[in-house]
């Protein structure tokens, strides 16, 4: 595999973010076409919704819709998991949740199943490092847990010296993220290292039999691409601003055509706010052009009670984004698709 020998070659020098930007510049279109994007003949899909760092809340899905036993391993066998983004902020534990689903990829491909996750405008703007200029986005848990460990452990040391009286330790790196630049560049690199390199291995939208599975959703504009063109188009534009953040430096040569785009994969929001008769036929000429009858999306949070709760204009459009993180209230839930047929595993929060 093209990207063993990248791995191969990172190991033997310290100018890692210069190999990667370069690996991934040159190889990105190989890269989308080994990565695949749709798939056909696949019985059961479970679907779940944005998770914001909530890990305990995402164990408590896999294993309540059988995908995980108690040690944490797969257990779904041929199922197709599909985790639609934004994994990430709001919520301290980003890292845990990527560091699981790592795993069962791997797991899941021995036994035959399939794990997806999608990109996710959260995942995106950790990429390009511009999380930092949203208030709130970034927690203090997630931002130390993606810095460098020997670098968190001197910063650590110098803290513990000083002993500034009225602080402890998350007081020191809650200033830190607010206002060390030298800390901030550190997590844009290190998190770029390995997980945003991961990330990028992966897609914004993909297609399973007859579904569209996307994080924010399908404008009119873009179902007319190939969905082969959007994940390598997004892909190439991402590498670029990744090399631009970990540098410090202006993206060159970048005319973006889906990243930040509010009416782009990773941001559109209408398909889950606008008025269903107002938009029943773009709906319509969205899913011909991509030769699908539904899709299921996520971005935009919604109270669900029932599986009548997740489903819009006739079932055609199903959302997953239930709250599902503590910082929206715990609302846990998950779509299953069984041979077409669309239910939902959810747990109230007062259940939870």
């Amino acid at each position: 595999m093209k990207s063993d020998l990248i791995n191969k070659s990172l190991k033997k020098t310290k100018s890692f973010p210069i190999i990667i930007f370069l690996s991934f510049l040159f190889l990105a279109p190989l890269y989308a076409e080994e990565i695949p994007c749709v798939w056909t003949g696949v019985e059961e899909i479970i679907a779940v919704g944005d998770l914001h760092g909530d890990y305990e809340n995402f164990i408590k899905i896999l294993k309540g819709t059988g995908l995980i036993d108690s040690e944490l391993h797969w257990t779904g066998g041929k199922a197709f998991f599909v985790q639609t983004g934004d994994i990430m902020d709001r919520g301290p534990e980003a890292r845990k949740i990527f560091d699981l689903i790592m795993r069962l990829e791997k797991e899941a491909e021995k036994e035959g199943g399939e794990v997806q996750m999608l990109i996710g405008n959260h995942e995106e703007i950790n990429i390009t490092g511009i999380a930092f200029d949203y208030p709130d986005y970034v927690t203090v848990e997630q931002f130390v847990s993606f810095l460098p460990e020997d670098y968190r452990q001197k910063k650590e040391r110098e803290f513990r010296k000083r002993m500034e009286r009225g602080k402890d330790l998350r007081d020191f790196w809650k200033e830190a993220l607010k206002k060390d630049m030298e800390a901030r560049k550190k997590y844009i690199a290190n998190f770029n290292e390995k997980y945003g390199k991961w990330i990028l291995e992966h897609n914004a939208v993909i297609k399973i039999n007859d579904i569209i599975f996307v994080h924010g959703g399908m404008s009119e504009k873009y179902s007319r691409w190939k969905l082969e063109d959007i994940n390598n188009r997004l892909r190439q534009e991402l590498i670029e601003l990744q090399w631009a953040a970990v540098y410090s430096q202006s993206p060159k040569n970048l005319n973006p055509q889906l990243v930040y785009k509010s009416d782009g994969p990773l941001w559109y929001r209408q398909l889950a706010l606008e008025d269903e008769d107002i938009l029943k036929q773009e709906v319509d000429r969205i899913l011909l052009n991509l030769n699908a009858k539904y899709m299921v999306i996520a971005h935009t949070p919604r109270l669900v009670v029932s599986i009548n709760d997740m489903r819009r204009f006739g079932g055609r459009i199903w959302i997953v984004d239930t709250g599902i993180s503590k910082v929206y209230g715990g609302h846990l839930s998950a779509l299953i698709i069984n041979n077409g047929n669309f239910s939902l595993w959810g747990v109230s929060k007062n259940e939870n």
